[in-house]
């Protein structure tokens, strides 16, 4: 059952959910563009999300970040993975609560520790085993809830990508029918 969708699915998670390699395969299945918001700001700013954080500022970046989401939402349906705390902010979670089927990758505290650790190129993420385990744990803490807030929550488990994409297309399926 491929379902026309007719509002923009946003994917939103904590950074290591899967929400750019899982969010790709879904667009594809539902033959719609998919955008990934950290790429987008990055376009706007010339600039990586990182350096952005250590030129401006994490309050520029969200400002960024909204006006970015909300230029996405206005736009032609399509697939979007939003960055990890786009949807805390109170103004894009309304925007995209109004916008889109917003879809929560929820994944555990240790697989999102295998997922980033070793990585270097995402703002507020430690090298230091000890420092990155306390930095997502207290992410967890603060995100799980809203988050939770989303249309719809799927398991992003240590499996294929191709695995957790197929769960997500039938919750969606099974959504949109209704």
């Amino acid at each position: 059952m491929n379902l026309k969708i007719k509002k923009t699915i946003m994917i939103i998670g904590m950074m290591g959910s899967g929400k750019s390699s899982i969010g790709r395969k879904i667009a594809a299945y539902y033959n719609l563009p998919f955008i990934d918001s950290d790429k987008e700001v990055e376009k706007a700013a010339y600039c990586t999300v990182k350096d952005f954080f250590e030129l401006y500022g994490a309050d520029e970046f969200h400002r960024c970040e909204h006006r970015v989401i909300e230029r996405l939402l206005n736009g032609e349906v399509c697939i979007l993975s939003s960055g990890g705390d786009a949807f805390l902010h109170p103004e894009t979670r309304a925007l995209a609560k109004q916008k889109a089927i917003t879809v929560w990758l929820r994944a555990d505290q240790n697989l999102l520790y295998k997922r980033l650790k070793g990585r270097d190129r995402r703002p507020q993420i430690p090298q230091d085993p000890e420092a990155l385990k306390t930095v997502i744990a207290n992410f967890l803490n603060v995100r799980s809830p809203i988050y939770s807030t989303a249309d719809l929550t799927i398991e992003s488990l240590d499996e294929s990508s191709e695995k957790t994409a197929k769960r997500v297309i039938n919750a969606l399926n099974e959504f949109l029918a209704k």
